[in-house]
């Protein structure tokens, strides 16, 4: 006799969505895998019914890929130069932007500024504030000079409002600061949740596509650097920035992480005043300290941020330690490849006077060195301060040392040398195979740390005292 089953069909079964970000599952987990919560997956009713989709009406036909009209795709310059170098040319019309960095670094200056320099009779901008309120931005621009009549503002953090702006002054470009203060009231979750920033996000981007408007969002970063919010907002958006600085410089670096329009090894250079954010189109005096004459413990190089090339000063100081183990204190520099330069210095260079001196190391004007080719500048800097010995005037150092002592060669040697010369710099120590060498400089290719390290003028030995010598009568 047949049984009767007892299993409950799929139809009635309960489901399990997280409540922060959305998403189900057929059972219950401690941890969401989609934004790695604890605790928030719940159970629900029945599971939701799987639906098909049907074919439905086409909104435009297929074309053959050469009578697509490429003219919708061209961008517009925001006015800012800087930015628009990182965009590959400016704004394309339908275009959605995520602008991300640390909280203070200067986001709101600078779009704020893009979006009054962007506005004009035929191309209105909607700047929409989330953070603060429209009178706390007009200061701003106020202060910064960012007033246009064609710009318009509003704060708001409802979704549905936001879209009503959109149909009222139908803008060109929107600029919403930040996309983690918008709600949908259509979805549970508080603002800055993964399910709402998912809608938030998802709405926006639909209205750019249908309007042809330039949309540029906002967004804030994560404690380790990460941008907030889930993983597919970066998929969705076909533009990421990140805007880097230190809040205690002046520098400010915007930098192309994905770019659907332009290349992503572009790097925008920005300076931070009182006055608001302006770009620099050459950046390299912000890195560098103008002397009468070398002091010990410096030495220059030339770094590649993207594809533009950047003259900065690697400093360095050793003085005598008063506990056992000494200091090792570095700024804008990796304590690792410090470290390294100084066990290099030791056992290949011969310098032993490291080991027991405290040893601070810093960059000039806030950049921050991380590529290998800072290395040999790091090395110089470090024996020239050991030392206590200069090294020549208008000299540029260029390469990466191995644990061997070996000086190996990078990438844009050719671009690293053609900064250097525009500067005015006459000599540079590279690794072999220099290539073309711009007229007017003098390259010495060194291949090992000690080649390297003979540009260090020798101090004068003081001579010992002779003792009298005696007269012929006393022999």
């Amino acid at each position: 006799m047949a049984t009767r089953s007892t299993r409950t069909p799929a139809k009635d079964r309960p489901f399990y969505r997280c409540s922060e970000c959305g998403w189900t599952t057929v059972k219950w987990l401690g941890r969401c895998p989609e934004c790695q919560a604890w605790g928030t997956v719940e159970e629900f009713g029945a599971a939701p019914a799987v639906r098909t989709t049907a074919a439905g009406r086409v909104t435009t036909a297929a074309l053959p890929i050469g009578q697509v009209d490429g003219r919708q795709a061209t961008a517009r310059g925001t006015g800012v130069d800087e930015l628009d170098r990182v965009l590959g040319g400016g704004l394309v019309p339908g275009a959605v932007v995520l602008l991300a960095g640390e909280p203070g670094v200067g986001k709101s200056t600078l779009l704020l500024d893009v979006a009054a320099k962007a506005a004009s009779e035929t191309h209105r901008t909607l700047y929409i504030t989330g953070e603060e309120s429209a009178s706390q931005v007009r200061l701003r621009a106020d202060r910064i000079g960012a007033l246009s009549e064609h710009l318009f503002l509003a704060a708001e953090t409802d979704l549905s409002a936001v879209l009503g702006h959109l149909d009222t002054v139908k803008p060109s470009l929107l600029v919403l600061d930040s996309v983690q203060t918008v709600a949908s009231p259509e979805i549970d979750g508080a603002p800055g949740g993964m399910a709402q920033v998912r809608e938030v996000a998802g709405a926006l981007i639909r209205a750019s596509k249908e309007r042809g408007m330039a949309t540029v969002l906002v967004g804030h970063v994560t404690k380790d650097g990460g941008i907030a919010g889930p993983r597919l907002l970066e998929h969705l958006v076909d533009v990421v920035l990140s805007f880097e600085g230190d809040r205690h410089a002046r520098l400010r670096l915007v930098r192309g992480i994905k770019n659907r329009y332009g290349a992503t090894d572009e790097v925008g250079c920005f300076e931070l005043h009182d006055e608001g954010i302006t770009g620099l189109a050459d950046p390299s005096g912000l890195f560098l300290t103008r002397r009468a004459e070398p002091v010990p413990g410096t030495c220059l190089t030339v770094t590649l941020e993207g594809r533009r090339p950047l003259v900065a000063e690697v400093q360095a100081l050793t003085v005598d330690t008063q506990i056992p183990s000494p200091r090792r204190t570095t700024s804008g520099l990796e304590t690792s490849r410090v470290s390294m330069m100084l066990a290099v210095l030791e056992q290949r260079g011969r310098i032993s006077a490291l080991g027991k001196r405290d040893i601070y190391s810093a960059t000039v004007g806030g950049v921050r060195l991380t590529e290998p080719a800072a290395d040999l500048a790091i090395a110089l800097a470090l024996a020239s301060a050991a030392s206590d010995t200069p090294l020549p005037k208008n000299l540029v150092a260029v390469g990466e040392v191995g644990l061997a002592g070996e000086v190996r060669r990078v990438t844009g040697v050719q671009r690293r040398l053609s900064e250097a010369a525009r500067l005015g710099f006459t000599h540079a120590l590279v690794p072999g195979d220099a290539g073309k060498i711009p007229p007017g400089m003098r390259v010495l290719e060194v291949a090992d740390i000690g080649e390297a390290l003979r540009v260090l003028p020798k101090r004068p030995r003081r001579e010992a005292p002779q003792a009298p010598r005696e007269s012929p009568e006393r022999r």
